[in-house]
């Protein structure tokens, strides 16, 4: 937690303005009984209305000072928590995206997701009553058992006994409930994550019948976490009702031994009347400060588990070489060289892909393909580094990629993955993702050659037309015609196309591979597919098998001695 605090650093005038304005409200709050005593001795006993009404001015007076002084409190506590939710946010957001996909993929999305809502919302609201109360409430129950004394020795003893007793069941109740809330946040991110598969896969649950056997296991993940919130609920909600029978017993106490002394005339009704307000005062405040303790729990737990993201450190180190938007290549294509190249997912038994030894010449296209988890996606994705080869290593231009610094290598690769990916925003907008400078005509150029223009032809806003999130509202095929568009719109040295073309029609797919050689700038290709017509033209083919090369060579070559080829062409056939 202590990690965390650099994050509300620039709000250290607001964390000493909000305590100090608590502190001030709580001075007149402890003013108030002294001044009752006064107005039942000096004024209601003497029949002196005129003292009762100067004397309840203050009152009222001191009531308006406490409540500017607690609203600027509450201002400058939002203000810091707030902006100090807003820092970690944004601060948790950058680190993860500056992990590698080794990392990303061991965290998990929806531990990622709750880390970056329900945590920090969390860290938020224990920031917000820590700075109001951790300090008020203390200085209440302390300054109230002082005051007490100085109305009366023997009575004020009855506080030294029960405040020490109250502390000892409220931080007894903190150390029991804090790893119990630690075990709800974990169970909610299982809950999360089994929500996030559900909606994710909601088609493929409901073509093969599985909504009763899903609604199952959530409701089973439910359970679990509602349990624990039960138990870690009734734990904490011992701290009211115990603390206010120990009150409760203190206050008889204190009228006991008080009304005694009313009778002996050693304190007047005034002054019994100021001790058991203090009294009162205390249980309002130790009731507060053990629902801030309650809070501040929460908050811990959920601080430890978001330090827990930020002290994860990316395995992919940066190289020092190129700079931001320097292209690589004078004029079209560069070199892509793979030397003995092995991968092995962390926590993996084996490699994905073994001994992988091929050069990729400037302006040349690579076919790969191969069977289901032969690792095409794989060895595609240590080209960006995406992740990071295990053995051997990678060149572009003649330089191993681990020397580049990231920005400068992905700036010059243009990617279009599996699935593809768009954002909500128009078509214009989601083609600049490739090049944010690009003109309506280089846009428009890039959809052309991505056979995506007859898609903003039919829109009626055109490039205008919005995306909905996830591209919602358009097929598959267009989806990833509009991906691809994004890539070229770049203009990078070396395109990658990961079964891109997957969902679009044979006619479709053989215009955009004639595109795709007409390019102007001439970039080094590389096409992931299973399908053997979308590499056959290829200058060199790639067969994998169990993530080794099976066979390269072009098409006829790979007919005449690749088994592995001639039998997936054959299949299509």
């Amino acid at each position: 937690m202590k990690e965390l605090l650099v994050y509300i650093k620039e709000y250290t005038k607001e964390c000493i303005l909000g305590p100090f304005f608590k502190l001030l409200e709580a001075c007149f709050d402890l003013a108030v009984p002294l001044v009752m005593a006064a107005i039942i001795d000096n004024g209601i006993a003497s029949g002196n209305k005129g003292y009762i009404f100067k004397y309840g001015g203050v009152l009222v007076l001191l009531a308006l000072i406490g409540l500017a002084c607690s609203i600027t409190a509450q201002f400058f506590a939002a203000k810091a928590a707030t902006g100090f939710a807003a820092n970690l946010r944004y601060a948790l957001f950058k680190h993860i995206e500056s992990l590698s996909f080794t990392e990303i993929d061991g965290i998990g999305t929806s531990t990622m997701i709750t880390r970056m809502t329900s945590d920090i919302n969390q860290l938020q609201s224990g920031v917000n009553m820590a700075l109001r109360l951790f300090l008020r409430s203390p200085f209440i129950v302390f300054g109230a058992a002082v005051m007490a004394f100085t109305i009366d020795i023997k009575a004020a003893l009855v506080f030294v006994v029960v405040i020490p007793l109250l502390a000892i069941v409220v931080f007894g109740i903190m150390l029991i409930s804090m790893p119990l809330f630690k075990k709800v946040q974990a169970g909610l991110d299982d809950v999360l994550g089994i929500t996030r598969q559900n909606l994710t896969g909601v088609r493929v649950i409901r073509a093969f019948n599985k909504e009763q056997e899903e609604i199952g296991n959530f409701a089973d993940a439910n359970e679990k976490l509602t349990a624990m919130q039960l138990f870690a609920g009734r734990i904490s909600a011992l701290t009211n009702p115990v603390t206010y029978v120990m009150i409760n017993v203190a206050l008889i106490a204190l009228l006991w031994t008080g009304g005694i002394q009313v009778d002996t005339g050693r304190l007047t009704q005034g002054e019994v009347v100021a001790l058991v307000n203090y009294m009162s005062q205390i249980l309002v405040e130790l009731v507060k400060l053990a629902n801030t303790i309650v809070l501040a729990t929460k908050a811990v737990a959920c601080g430890a588990r978001v330090q827990g993201i930020l002290a994860i450190n990316s395995s992919m180190e940066e190289g020092d070489y190129g700079k931001e938007g320097e292209c690589l290549a004078k004029s079209g294509g560069i070199e892509v060289k793979f030397e003995h190249v092995g991968m092995k997912y962390k926590g993996a038994g084996g490699n994905s892909v073994s001994d992988i030894d091929f050069t990729a010449m400037p302006g040349s296209v690579t076919g790969i393909t191969g069977g289901t988890g032969s690792g095409k996606s794989t060895l595609v994705n240590l080209i960006p580094r995406f992740y990071d080869v295990s053995e051997g290593c990678i060149k572009i231009g003649g330089r191993d990629v681990k020397s580049y610094k990231l920005d400068t290598l992905r700036q010059n690769i243009g990617i279009v993955l599996q699935k593809a990916v768009l954002f909500r925003g128009t078509i214009r907008d989601n083609v600049l993702w490739g090049n944010k400078d690009a003109s309506d005509d280089e846009v428009i150029e890039a959809l052309k050659a991505a056979q995506a223009w007859e898609i903003v032809e039919g829109k009626e806003k055109g490039l205008d037309y919005i995306i909905e999130q996830g591209g919602r509202n358009l097929s598959g095929g267009q989806k990833q015609r509009i991906s691809i568009a994004r890539a070229l719109v770049r203009k990078p040295p070396v395109l990658i196309f990961d079964d891109s073309s997957s969902a679009l029609d044979f006619a479709t797919e053989s215009k955009l591979r004639k595109s795709l050689q007409q390019l102007s700038y001439n970039p080094t290709i590389f096409i992931v597919s299973q399908r053997t017509s979308s590499i056959q033209h290829a200058d060199n083919i790639l067969v994998l098998e169990d993530g080794a090369l099976a066979g390269q060579g072009t098409h006829k070559e790979l007919i005449w001695n690749c088994e592995v080829y001639r039998e997936i062409y054959n299949s299509q056939s």
